[in-house]
């Protein structure tokens, strides 16, 4: 009895130095080396995109109902397109009047008027030659006394009128000789452009009547109806989009020189039947989440996280927005080399 007692005495003496022992990282501030993480988790990241109209209208129809899968290109709703058709008429029958009359600017009088200016001058100075072979012999009867002083007078009125008759004709001939001025031309030129911009921007609202996926995706949500008044700025549809798939993760403070820009991983999540998917890390943030405060204590700082962004090479269809998933990282020899 009296050999089992020290026996008893040392094997308590023994779990109380253990005691003592575990106890020693956290009494003293520091700890054993933490095993490393083979894995992280994290989230199929959601990129989503609001999809609306850049133009006012009634909505006439939708196309697509939730849960649809949808390619680039293709038309997911419409507007009424009436009022926009009737702009675009307008425009193109204003930009067709300004275009004729900047081709009647550049082509200048036809033949055939500048024919009629020049008859017009001729007869003018024929009319003034009359003119002054009356006020000559009415000169010469004034003299003689034949006629009253009122006759010259009236032939003189007659010869001076018709004489600023010929010099009108002639400015006139000559005008429609030399054509448009430069200066015409460039104005109507400017109004034609003009008006060309409202047309195109009349054709860019027609076709802004049709919205169409901008990218290969699910209709996530249908959010108007046929028959809505939609602004500019109403959001129709919500599109997930397929690709690029990109995985939400954390990683530990403890971890994080693990892990670095480039480093191949390995996505699976929980229904993989295959070996899962080849990734990179492409983003690392730089500040830690989860802080409590600026300053922590040794045990509180293994509770830091950094957010990483993972690139996943070829997702298959499994791989679905928001799915919980599991980054394995690779074994520390397989980083150093």
């Amino acid at each position: 009895m009296k050999k089992i007692v020290p026996f008893v005495v040392l094997i308590a003496a023994a779990g109380a130095g253990a005691a003592w022992y575990a106890g020693v990282p956290q009494r003293y501030g520091y700890f054993l080396p933490a095993p490393q993480t083979e894995q992280i988790f994290g989230n199929v990241d959601i990129r989503q995109v609001s999809l609306g109209f850049r133009v006012n209208g009634r909505l006439s129809a939708v196309a697509v109902e939730e849960g649809d899968a949808v390619k680039v290109g293709d038309v997911l709703a419409r507007l009424d397109a009436a009022p926009f058709e009737i702009a675009v008429r307008a425009a193109e029958e204003n930009v067709a009047a300004l275009q004729a009359t900047l081709n009647k600017l550049k082509a200048g009088a036809r033949p055939s008027e500048i024919e009629k200016a020049r008859a017009a001058y001729q007869e003018q100075v024929a009319s003034l030659a009359n003119a002054e072979l009356a006020l000559s012999r009415a000169d010469q009867l004034r003299t003689q006394g034949t006629v009253a002083q009122s006759s010259l007078d009236a032939a003189t009125a007659t010869k001076d009128m018709t004489s600023a008759r010929v010099a009108s004709a002639k400015a006139a001939l000559d005008l429609i000789e030399e054509g448009t001025r430069a200066e015409d031309i460039a104005a109507a030129e400017a109004q034609l452009g003009a008006a060309e911009a409202q047309l195109d921007a009349a054709r860019t609202s027609l076709a802004d009547t049709e919205l169409k996926a901008p990218a290969n995706g699910v209709i996530q949500s249908r959010v108007s109806e046929p028959g809505s008044i939609v602004a500019s700025s109403t959001s129709v549809l919500v599109l997930a989009q397929n690709e690029p798939v990109w995985v939400r993760a954390y990683v530990s403070e403890a971890d994080l020189g693990r892990v670095h820009p480039g480093l191949k991983v390995k996505v699976t999540s929980d229904g993989s039947t295959g070996a899962g998917y080849e990734g990179q890390v492409g983003f690392i943030s730089p500040v830690a989440e989860f802080t409590p405060k600026s300053v922590e204590t040794p045990d509180l700082r293994t509770d830091l996280v950094y957010r990483l962004r993972i690139i996943v090479d070829h997702p298959g269809k499994d791989l679905r927005q928001g799915m919980p998933v599991t980054v394995h990282l690779p074994p520390m020899a397989d980083e150093a080399k």
